[in-house]
């Protein structure tokens, strides 16, 4: 049974500068008695999709049906387990699980009652008079959960609920969660989970749906067909998050039309970052399984991804069904000096970052070789949003200088050409 379906949704926020889109076209659907992952980068609205099945955002254009009716106002069906924790300090536990029940009008004695129960179920029996400062972070986060289910919904909204916990801590709650699910001892009928963990989406879901951002736009579904519990050593599981960490390294431009694309953005990475694991790899033969290099670096997708596509976008690297493998101009960068690495990168920079190349040309083509740095803004917020205008000229900025391609005087809030010293052009 189709417990939700969204139908073309369009979500945009408005700004003094105008109105931005987050999702674009959106269509999904969710059975009873599955799990579903929503996976992609910061700003491809993952957490916005659940507020629109919430009811909390109304989507621009589409239609959100719930049991196959359009849904209008608050989705009566759903709980949201939050990121960061959500509970009132000035209530117990007890307390906090109860609001829910509180808010429809239930008499004390039967809050009490199903508030209890829930706080056995998820393993906080004893702490009903605690209060959250007196908790860890996986106990807090477990309030959270008992303060959903006790309302017995049809949907589980589940907003990266683990992110914030530790590691060992966090696998102990999404495991204590997967129990649940498979001995039915939830009422939930179906589950939907954000995440920027690949392994966490294939160790829980049954289908992964893949988002690209601004604006957030589903780029492919994966089917996990592998029986609960999953074991994550196994040839399967390696093989299908492999195939994700392809997908989400790939270039789903191509299927976006020409008119709708929008200039390349360029990861917030700093250039040590990229030196780092250039050289890392180069000292593993310079190819290496991605999903096992998060792993030794302690490192989620969220975090490792931007650094890879920096070494993409330069030419450094390539990924192939989730291996990332070094260019010939990547092992010649590993094996360079100081000032070699310098060349290499300000060769490759001015080729293949368009932003660079312009900046450098109005900065020579001044008699001072000097423009101030709201110039530049002004151009890129043509092109992008104000906020990922500043983001971008500061990597730009970091870049060039690296590469002494370009500098910038903060006190005067200039960019300038290297050669430019004390205000004087150097001959």
């Amino acid at each position: 049974m189709k417990l939700l379906r969204l139908e073309n949704i369009t979500v945009s926020f408005t700004f003094p500068e105008g109105e931005v889109d987050v999702l674009d076209n959106v269509n999904f659907y969710l059975d009873e008695g599955e799990i579903l992952a929503l996976l992609g980068p910061s700003g491809s609205g993952k957490s916005t999709i659940l507020r629109v099945v919430a009811g909390l955002i109304k989507p621009k254009t589409g239609i959100v049906r719930y049991k196959g009716q359009v849904l209008k106002g608050l989705n009566p069906g759903v709980s949201m387990v939050f990121q960061n924790f959500a509970l009132f300090p000035w209530l117990t536990v007890l307390e906090n699980v109860e609001l829910g029940l509180k808010g429809m009008g239930l008499p004390p004695h039967v809050r009490e009652e199903k508030a209890l129960k829930a706080i056995d179920l998820i393993g906080l029996d004893g702490f009903e008079k605690a209060y959250p400062k007196e908790l860890s972070g996986g106990m807090k986060q477990r309030v959270g959960f008992a303060r959903a289910l006790v309302m017995e919904p049809d949907i589980l909204l589940l907003d990266e609920p683990f992110s914030a916990l530790d590691v060992l801590t966090a696998e102990n709650l999404r495991n204590d969660l997967i129990e649940l699910w498979i001995e039915d001892k939830i009422p939930t009928k179906a589950i939907i989970l954000v995440t920027h963990s690949i392994e966490e989406a294939i160790y829980l879901a049954d289908r992964v749906l893949l988002l690209s951002k601004d604006p957030g736009r589903i780029i492919r579904e994966i089917k996990v067909d592998l029986p609960h519990w999953r074991d994550k050593k196994s040839r399967e599981f390696l093989e299908l998050v492999d195939e994700t960490y392809g997908l989400l390294t790939g270039k789903p431009l191509g299927k976006i039309p020409l008119r709708e694309r929008k200039p390349l953005l360029l990861p917030k990475v700093s250039v040590g970052s990229i030196t780092g694991l250039i050289e890392l790899v180069h000292d593993l033969n310079g190819a290496t399984d991605l999903y096992k290099l998060g792993e030794d670096l302690l490192m989620d997708v969220e975090d490792l991804l931007p650094i890879v596509e920096a070494s993409e976008i330069l030419g450094f690297a390539e990924v192939q069904k989730g291996d990332f493998l070094l260019t010939e101009a990547g092992r010649k960068f590993a094996e360079a000096d100081v000032l070699e690495r310098k060349e290499l990168f300000r060769e490759l920079a001015l080729e293949k970052v368009l932003h660079l190349k312009q900046i450098l040309r109005v900065l020579q083509s001044k008699s001072n070789h000097k423009v101030p740095r709201t110039f530049f803004l002004d151009l890129l917020r043509k092109r992008m949003s104000p906020q990922e205008a500043e983001q971008q000229l500061d990597i730009l900025i970091d870049w060039a200088r690296y590469a002494e391609i370009f500098e910038y005087d903060d006190d005067r809030d200039e960019l300038l050409l290297p050669e430019v010293v004390g205000g004087q052009v150097v001959e």
